[in-house]
């Protein structure tokens, strides 16, 4: 473990990439990418983050923004509770801290919505604190380094591996926990061949020497998904179509929908569905299938286009562009308004 940091830092120093949060190692900067990095990729996340910090560039915007705005520009990256929890933390900041980002692994942690591996990614990223930072990838780099047989889905094998890189941890903390990440980020791999060739551990890494790459790290068994189906009611009228607010919801609460009930419903079944709701309706014609993958759910959505005589009251009423500009609509949906657009443009046109 010893000869990890002294290789890591070498290579880092030669091989990072230049990424925005990284250009000025402000904690807010910082903050923000980690919070959007989680369950999602760097490429991924740039084009959001150089968008939220444009329109929300500090802690008080932050704190002051309304939440159907934070959402609206945090809409396509998904798990909303994150965003909402930056904003908590944010007013907490402006509350205990006079509005300036704390400094220590300590008070960073105490915030809402970060836990160990964010707060010690701050900290030692932008403070220098050695603390270190333990996640997937961190995992993944060791446990084959190591030929490591513990199973890295139990909080008490990455408490473990935390206690034994604080061991090793150099003056240069920040650089150190960056350079493991971004080694597991672009060499070693989780899906396919790892690039070993250009790997500065290949020649202290056991799972290199032998072969034995694919075996590591050890996981829990999936748990396989439950399956749920929706039937999705794209109902319009005169140019504008119904959304409603999901409210008291475990998933995707307070954001946008398309009207939904579960099951999938043929289309004689949606027409004795509209007629017991007393919904008068001019047509009706079948959409598009969606298929959405959460963490424990995978939702199958079939969809009509229901053009209704009258606007129902229980729906907010807006036009495609309004609802593009205006609403955070959930990845969940975006295929059916995406379908709603298309339409929209071919009738036009």
């Amino acid at each position: 473990m010893k000869e990890i940091s002294y290789l890591l830092l070498d290579w880092y120093s030669k091989a990072k990439r230049e990424l925005p949060w990284r250009v000025n190692k402000k904690p807010y900067s910082v903050w923000i990418s980690e919070i959007m990095l989680q369950q999602t990729r760097i490429e991924a996340v740039i084009p959001y983050y150089e968008r939220f910090m444009q329109y929300i560039p500090d802690i008080q915007s932050l704190a002051n923004i309304p939440e159907d705005k934070l959402l609206k520009l945090w809409e396509g990256l998904g798990y909303y509770n994150r965003a909402r929890n930056l904003k908590k933390a944010a007013i907490m900041i402006m509350n205990d801290y006079h509005g300036i980002f704390p400094n220590t692994y300590a008070e960073i942690i105490s915030l809402p919505g970060i836990g160990e591996y964010t707060a010690s990614a701050i900290a030692s990223f932008c403070f220098n604190e050695a603390t270190p930072t333990v996640d997937g990838n961190v995992l993944r780099v060791l446990s084959r380094v190591n030929e490591d047989h513990r199973n890295v889905d139990l909080a008490r094998t990455k408490k473990e591996i935390r206690q034994e890189l604080a061991q090793i941890m150099p003056l240069e903390a920040g650089d150190f926990n960056e350079a493991l990440m971004e080694l597991g980020e672009v060499i070693c791999l989780p899906k396919g061949e790892p690039k070993c060739y250009i790997c500065p551990l290949k020649e202290i890494c056991k799972a290199h020497l032998h072969d034995t790459y694919s075996l590591f790290p050890v996981k829990e068994e999936k748990v396989q998904k439950k399956e749920i189906f929706y039937t999705v009611f794209l109902f319009s009228y005169q140019g504008k179509y119904a959304i409603r607010k999901r409210v008291n919801q475990q998933i995707l609460h307070n954001l946008w929908e398309f009207p939904n009930i579960s099951g999938k419903l043929a289309i004689d079944e949606v027409k004795r569905y509209l007629k017991s709701q007393k919904i008068g309706y001019l047509s009706i014609r079948e959409g598009i299938d969606g298929k959405h993958v959460f963490t424990h759910q995978i939702w199958y959505m079939n969809s009509y286009f229901v053009e209704v005589s009258h606007e129902i009251t229980d729906f907010v009423w807006v036009t495609v562009g309004e609802m593009m500009k205006k609403y955070a609509i959930p990845t969940a949906f975006r295929p059916f308004l995406k379908e709603l657009n298309r339409d929209f443009r071919h009738t036009i046109l």
